[in-house]
């Protein structure tokens, strides 16, 4: 059995960025012990999310840059556990700050650098600026090259997210988040799996961490195997809401056989038929004042 070990660490976060930087590097050292292949961030972790109640100039100060200390601290990590981490942060950038993702594989090389796409313009997140496209990159295991791709959070309840990294190559999307999992947006989750066959894996910052209850959870998307008489669960790990270390272990041998025969993902698409997927119109009742338009 070929499995991918992602650590998902439900962990709060400390209130600074330095002391983030060391409970961080403290979890990912005791997911390296539980024999993790890759450690995985909640939302934001370089500052906690802690973007609401406060003015945008008080926390944008908070965002760094990707060359940041802080960053290169777990590049240097990962080398040294042999192990891949992602790890997540407030990004300096301009016009505005962005919310990131970068991939280090287990020999501390960035694999990709992922901003959140779908910000939550509804909200705070309106002073973010989105992310400019879906990366799928290779990583390195000792069991061999693991296609990953990464999605942040409110990316989720757009299908065309796990639907391009799908596409674009991804057997394994992780998934940075800093909301309520509630049973809702968990179901987003096993549909994203379930319609492209592919494994979702979610890191949740843990209760009572405000506006979040923990509840990281992974998802294979194989519904179904030639020895099972009916469908099953794809939900392979749930956390509960405390704080700790959940392992979520892929079995990439099932899914890429189950990938290889089943009838989902990108085999019976009728592309012609999407065009209107791609306008960039919003009808009634669909209309927000707050809404950005994509250029």
């Amino acid at each position: 059995m070929n499995l991918f070990k992602v650590a998902l660490l439900q962990i709060a976060p400390c209130g600074n960025l330095n002391d983030n930087l060391k409970k961080g590097i403290e979890f990912c050292r005791k997911a390296k012990e539980k024999g993790s292949d890759i450690a995985l961030f909640p939302e934001m972790f370089s500052c906690g999310y802690d973007i609401y109640n406060r003015p945008f100039e008080v926390w944008e100060k908070d965002a760094i840059p990707k060359d940041d200390e802080f960053v290169k601290a777990f590049s240097k990590l990962a080398a040294e556990l042999d192990m891949a981490i992602g790890i997540t942060f407030l990004e300096k950038h301009s016009p505005l700050p962005r919310n990131t993702l970068t991939l280090f594989d287990r020999h501390g090389k960035e694999v990709f650098t992922y901003a959140k796409i779908h910000t939550c313009d509804f909200g705070v997140e309106n002073n973010l600026s989105p992310g400019d496209d879906f990366y799928v990159g290779d990583l390195d295991t000792k069991s061999g090259v693991v296609k990953v791709g990464a999605m942040i959070c409110y990316d989720r309840e757009f299908p065309e997210s796990a639907r391009i990294l799908m596409l674009k190559g991804a057997e394994i999307i992780l998934v940075p988040n800093a909301c309520p999992m509630e049973i809702n947006r968990l179901s987003q989750l096993r549909g994203r799996a379930y319609e492209n066959m592919t494994g979702i894996a979610t890191c949740n910052y843990p209760e009572p961490v405000p506006d979040c209850n923990g509840h990281s959870s992974a998802f294979d998307g194989v519904a179904y195997l030639p020895e099972l008489s009916c469908s099953r669960d794809t939900c392979i790990m749930e956390a509960d809401g405390s704080e700790g270390i959940f392992l979520a272990e892929f079995d990439m041998d099932m899914i890429r056989d189950y990938r290889n025969r089943e009838v989902h993902g990108n085999a019976y698409r009728k592309v012609s038929k999407y065009t209107l997927i791609t306008e960039n119109t919003v009808n009634a009742p669909f209309i927000r004042a707050n809404r950005r338009k994509e250029i």
